[in-house]
């Protein structure tokens, strides 16, 4: 059996079987794959993949464990590379994260620019995503840290650790009657058509929460994942804007109007996760900390050693997340 021949049927899996996908994303042969599958079917006795033809049509149920014992076995090898560099060399190595659009549009670059000044050799991954991509990505380890704020019970297999807060702005295009209102209610908002996010993106469940809670049901003209999409689409008059107030640009969206909602929406939480058994290099610590100043090696190294969802909670119980 060879870590090779490991990688080879996880990768075929991800792929939903394509081996000349696989094949592609490995930068090796359609036929090398295969016959490297055989020979660790043969030596094991089963079938990973049921077959027609040469086409590989399923996953067998001893294929399905088989394949997820795998997967913990190449993870763990990660995490063996990642102990040598780290003796060998504390300040290279690579770091990984997904996240959604706002995420890796506002709330990550300065992190990352301070991040990359200060370690130069690291190699920095970004894949944007859905919750449910992210938590994917997450799960098979696939990305070292999972940044996200909605659908968590997508998460329940990673140490998630609260970042900070954030609040909404309604936004209207200059001249817009809600334009003059400093606080606006729910009732007048829910007048007119809405542009927000998709939902399970960015906080969208408080908001309707919120509007459910009074017995309105807004007319959702549009939905976007992006908040830059969702400020082209008010610019155009499709509706009023709904989105994160770290959106709002202060340079490029000054045809724009934006009203601070936190009177009519609850504040929503951004929390960054990882797998269990991770190995942590130094410069991953760093990370989050510049990301959430609070959340320190000490405390990190506290949550890792929780033993439940309830004492990781515990952590955190009673500590002031910053507001952005």
């Amino acid at each position: 059996m060879k870590l090779q021949q490991l990688r080879y049927i996880c990768e075929v899996a991800k792929h939903q079987l394509n081996v000349s996908a696989t094949a592609e994303r490995l930068y090796t042969s359609q036929p090398g794959i295969s016959k490297q599958i055989r020979l660790l079917e043969d030596e094991l006795g089963v079938q990973i993949f049921a077959r027609s033809g040469k086409h590989l049509t399923a996953i067998t149920p001893a294929g399905e464990r088989i394949i997820a014992i795998a997967q913990d076995v190449l993870r763990q090898v990660k995490n063996i590379r990642a102990i040598g560099q780290e003796f060998s060399n504390e300040n290279a190595g690579t770091l990984s994260m997904a996240t959604t659009h706002t995420q890796a549009r506002y709330a990550l670059p300065p992190v990352i620019d301070g991040f990359v000044k200060a370690y130069p050799a690291v190699g920095l991954q970004m894949h944007q995503g859905t919750p449910m991509q992210i938590a994917e990505f997450a799960a098979k380890g696939q990305v070292d840290f999972a940044i996200a704020t909605e659908a968590l019970e997508l998460f329940s297999d990673l140490v998630m650790l609260p970042c900070y807060r954030w609040s909404r702005s309604i936004i209207v295009p200059k001249g817009h009657p809600l334009a003059s209102k400093t606080y606006p209610s729910l009732e007048e908002v829910a007048e007119y058509p809405l542009i927000t996010y998709v939902f399970g993106f960015t906080g969208r469940s408080q908001l309707d929460a919120a509007f459910a809670s009074k017995g309105l049901e807004p007319r959702v003209a549009f939905t976007a994942t992006d908040a830059d999409v969702i400020k082209t689409y008010v610019r155009l008059g499709l509706g009023v804007g709904i989105i994160a107030s770290m959106a709002m640009d202060p340079k490029m969206d000054k045809d724009l109007v934006a009203i601070d909602a936190s009177h009519l929406f609850e504040a929503s939480t951004t929390s960054i996760g990882f797998r269990k058994g991770t190995f942590f290099r130094r410069y991953m610590y760093d990370f989050i900390e510049r990301f959430a100043p609070h959340l320190t090696r000490e405390v990190i190294e506290q949550a890792i050693a929780a033993k439940n969802r309830d004492e990781l909670e515990a952590l955190f119980k009673g500590v002031e997340l910053p507001m952005r």
